[in-house]
């Protein structure tokens, strides 16, 4: 087997995108702790219950949703349910799935703690970035995509803020105030 070896510049756009993934999580998680007391991934958890239809999911479909094992995701909601901010009960299609649902708390603590995650991530990431830099990185991260995500778990999530077809002005949630939390 032949080793294809990084070129210098290569290795330079890597070792930077693995700076990123290394220190992105900590500035998003040491915001939301602070400010919310919440961890980035407890925060994503509420935000993908806002945004689901009746404000609840089946647990795989949010284990799906935020990439997270059904252990992970269980140990997580039950610190959320214990702090009143989710309700699990039986799924009504299927007795033998749980569903998740985002309580009214949980809605108000979702809705306190978007504006100062959104200044974090303008702050750490989108700020610095010119806008065509920002529609590179969406073409970057979408050609990533293709191979980490064959599949397309995790479409679903990062399509949606995609821009609406050209015969679909009205499509985007973008600007909109009364969008759900995380479609801003």
């Amino acid at each position: 087997m032949t080793t294809t070896w990084l070129t210098d510049p290569e290795r330079a756009a890597w070792v930077r995108l693995a700076a990123v993934l290394e220190r992105l999580p900590g500035v998003l998680d040491t915001q939301l702790r602070r400010d919310s007391g919440l961890t980035h991934f407890e925060y994503y958890t509420l935000a993908m219950l806002s945004e689901a239809e009746g404000s609840t999911l089946r647990m795989t479909a949010l284990a799906a949703q935020t990439n997270a094992t059904l252990p992970r995701l269980s140990h997580v909601v039950r610190r959320l349910e214990g702090r009143g901010l989710v309700a699990r009960m039986p799924c009504p299609e299927d007795a033998r799935a749980t569903n998740a649902s985002l309580t009214d708390a949980g809605w108000g603590v979702v809705q306190a703690a978007a504006p100062g995650h959104a200044a974090a991530v303008r702050g750490a990431v989108i700020d610095a970035l010119t806008t065509t830099q920002i529609d590179q990185l969406t073409a970057i991260t979408s050609a990533i995509l293709e191979r980490i995500d064959p599949d397309r778990t995790m479409a679903a999530i990062y399509s949606r803020y995609d821009e609406p077809a050209e015969d679909d002005p009205g499509a985007s949630t973008r600007d909109d105030p009364d969008a759900p939390v995380g479609q801003r």
